[in-house]
């Protein structure tokens, strides 16, 4: 197995040094951070974003690739649909090639009422201008043959979404970031946050104090650590997901497709991208002990999607023996572990690449040629929290993107530049407030598609 491509090992490509002073510091360098950034050097603002590791060293390079509008939540799908049409700009700007490819996205249904879920979802899309379609069983044969192959109810399609390459993606956009006067510096973690007469004033780094007036936390995994450090709490936790990449295979979709128990998309290199759809694993820990009660709706509506271990290894956000708190000339717990890299669970792996070599047997046999995993930063209703902090002025926060967030990215990143800045985000945030989890506001899950 070749090891993933990016960990403590790569070489650092965005040195810094941070300056002692900015408009806007940005913690985290996955591709909300990142996106932030650019935007933030877009509008004037001078901005130094911090990554502890390598930028999109964590879930951001390891998740499914998939850029798409099918199935999200109602409230994020317009930021979506513009995060779309970013990704398209975004791509003729870099030095890359990125991998960006509009092959769609394919949802299966295995039974009846699944389609007819799918068939709820419709309007939303219809809503939005998205060129989302039904297909009946008989409509997925004469659209999908080889698709139909397996026995299922129907589909839902959406030919407008689109892939790319995570790995490569994330750190492109965070040359255009640079190129447009933004500062990034990796290997450098943000230890606590600077507060002075309530708000915002700067941050303690491990390489240095920098003043600043304004802080967006885009963290992944490692926000509500962060946070709950310096005072505020978000009921967020991580889970681990598995992914793994195939030598050259020929699919039987060119797409990205999911069905119950897989899901898969077509990748630069011949081969595919696969994973087990709805299947991820969590490591308990003290959030979760303090979290779970506001992840019980959640845990009720797919009680089998979740494989629960012990305890997360050494180090973890949410490991037992994480500290909690420390000083600002302390190292911290983001020093430890620059780049999570957790072991993934191969057993499931074989399991799914058994599964599509038994649905669709022309395929031949999978071999895998790189496993991995990423730490996917959840809400208890699977969306994430993009807000300002109203206790502390100066702190914005974009974390708990549910899986979602490579995608989204150039849209969240475009909002959360705004809310910094004070400017109309254009769209309705009200779905995405963290006062949710506190204001006595009944738990609505996002859909399970």
């Amino acid at each position: 197995m070749i090891p993933f491509p990016i960990s403590e090992a790569t070489p650092v490509a965005f040195p810094g040094p941070p300056p002692s002073e900015t408009d806007v510091v940005v913690i985290g360098g996955g591709v909300i951070g990142v996106c932030t950034a650019l935007y933030l050097a877009r509008k004037g603002r001078r901005v130094v974003l911090l990554e502890k590791g390598r930028i999109a060293g964590e879930q951001s390079s390891r998740n499914w690739g998939w850029i798409r509008q099918q199935g999200r939540d109602p409230d994020e799908l317009p930021i979506m649909v513009e995060a779309n049409r970013l990704w398209t700009e975004l791509a003729s700007q870099t030095n890359v090639d990125i991998g960006l490819k509009r092959s769609g996205v394919t949802y299966l249904a295995e039974s009846e009422k699944e389609l007819q879920d799918f068939a709820d979802w419709l309007p939303f899309a219809t809503a939005q201008g998205v060129d989302t379609e039904l297909l009946d069983r008989a409509a997925l044969k004469t659209r999908f043959p080889e698709l139909a192959k397996g026995g299922f109810a129907g589909a839902i399609t959406t030919p407008s979404d689109m892939r790319a390459e995570p790995w490569v993606a994330v750190p492109a956009l965070a040359g255009i970031a640079v190129r447009e006067g933004a500062v990034i510096a990796e290997a450098c973690a943000a230890r606590k946050l600077d507060i002075a007469a309530g708000r915002i004033t700067g941050v303690f780094t491990e390489a240095g104090r920098i003043a600043c007036s304004d802080v967006v936390v885009a963290g992944g995994a490692w926000s509500s650590l962060f946070l709950r450090a310096n005072g505020v709490s978000i009921p967020q936790l991580s889970v681990r997901a598995s992914v793994g990449a195939t030598e050259p295979v020929h699919l039987p979709h060119q797409g990205a497709a999911a069905g119950g128990k897989f899901a898969f998309r077509t990748r630069a290199d011949g081969g595919a991208s696969l994973a087990a759809g709805g299947f991820h694993e969590l490591f308990v820990g003290p959030d979760a002990f303090r979290a779970l009660p506001k992840f019980r709706a959640q845990l009720m509506a797919a009680p089998f999607g979740t494989r629960f271990l012990p305890a997360a290894p050494k180090g973890y956000p949410d490991a037992w023996g994480t500290k909690r708190q420390w000083a600002e000339d302390e190292v911290s717990p983001f020093e430890g572990i620059r780049v999570l890299n957790p072991t993934p669970h191969a057993g499931k792996l074989r399991k799914v690449a058994a599964e599509v070599e038994k649905l669709f047997p022309e395929v031949g046999p999978i071999r895998y040629r790189a496993m991995w995993a990423g730490m996917i930063d959840t809400m208890p209703d699977v969306v994430p929290v993009v807000d300002r902090v109203d206790a502390i002025p100066g702190l914005t926060i974009g974390t708990g993107m549910s899986g979602h967030g490579f995608g989204i990215g150039p849209g969240m990143g475009r909002v959360l530049a705004d809310l910094v800045c004070g400017d109309a985000p254009g769209h309705d945030l009200r779905r995405f407030r963290m006062s949710r989890f506190s204001d006595g506001s009944a738990m609505e899950l996002g859909p399970a598609l």
